[in-house]
């Protein structure tokens, strides 16, 4: 399939599932797009990060070294970095989240999942008071051993986040993560936006590539809520929200939400371990954070999945 040559209305936009951790597989997939896509057209690029560059895999600290990057080493490109659940809790972990926008305190985003505290082994050491309830669930130590759901055994918490902790030089469960996590990091965590809305994004489809309003949120928007109300509190990052489902959420964020059929919306998501592209509806997460598993991107309007496992 060709790539669109350098038409402004053409402008390339690639969309980056989750990275969970994979340096190499960062690298690869980086260079296979670089590879892949005209000079001019990658050079102006607007790429999107679907989140969930955290936990895992063995590398996050590299990976955020490696993103924190590329405004620099690119500099005609835009970079859009979106949270994902996981990052979202590594942050509150770390302090790199806005208080409660009501004046609560985050120990009220506890009550609602007290149930399964002792299961999931919530943090409870340096700090602990103030933390939101995806830090402490992220920095605990799970009791179960084994995810039934993925097959896989837990990396130290309910999230797998031990290999953070280690890729940082600290033991998982250690509050010395948040002295280890340098400033440039807290600050990179701290400007994810848990939403990008964007117009005119050329999309290839029956009828040739059509024009659309894209919305990327790293798992989707519910349906059955108000599309307004939730573009609202996703823009205000409202930390008030003890799990935020259009970044956490499964089968309630799979689809398009009916409401957004009236104007054709294009929504990207990472998140759900699969690689699931249907018209407007793309979700890109072919790795879920598996080590055997490739890392995809989607370029449009072209709709070309490029992985870092592809040999060019």
């Amino acid at each position: 399939m060709s790539m669109a040559s350098s038409d402004t209305k053409h402008r390339i936009l690639i969309c980056i599932g989750d990275i969970h951790g994979y340096i190499t597989k960062l690298q690869n997939l980086w260079s296979n797009l670089e590879t892949l896509i005209p000079p001019p057209d990658f050079q102006h690029a607007r790429i999107v990060f679907l989140g969930d560059y955290c936990d895992r895999g063995p590398d996050t600290r590299k990976v955020l070294d490696f993103l924190i990057e590329l405004p620099s080493k690119y500099p005609k490109q835009s970079h859009v970095f979106l949270a994902g659940n996981h990052d979202f809790a590594f942050a509150a972990f770390v302090g790199a989240i806005p208080p409660p926008p009501d004046g609560s305190e985050f120990c009220d985003t506890w009550e609602e999942f007290k149930a399964s505290e002792e299961r999931e082994g919530w943090y409870k050491d340096y700090g602990y008071e103030k933390m939101h309830l995806q830090g402490r669930r992220w920095a605990g130590k799970i009791t179960v051993k084994f995810n039934a759901a993925k097959g896989t055994e837990y990396k130290g918490s309910i999230y797998d986040a031990g290999p953070t902790f280690e890729s940082y030089g600290v033991p998982h469960g250690s509050p010395d993560l948040m002295k280890a996590v340098p400033d440039e990091h807290k600050k990179f965590l701290a400007d994810l936006v848990w939403i990008h809305e964007e117009d005119n994004v050329g999309i290839e489809t029956e009828k040739g590539v059509e024009f659309c309003k894209l919305i990327a949120v790293h798992g989707g928007l519910e349906r059955g809520k108000d599309i307004g109300e939730q573009i609202k509190y996703l823009k205000a990052k409202d930390t008030r929200i003890p799990k935020v489902e259009p970044l956490s959420g499964r089968k309630s964020v799979w689809d398009i939400p009916q409401e957004l059929s009236k104007t054709p919306t294009i929504v990207a998501s990472g998140h759900h371990g699969k690689l699931h592209v249907d018209g407007l509806r793309l979700i890109i997460d072919e790795g879920g954070g598996l080590p055997q598993n490739p890392v995809a991107a989607i370029v449009l309007p072209s709709k070309t999945i490029v992985r870092d496992t592809d040999k060019n």
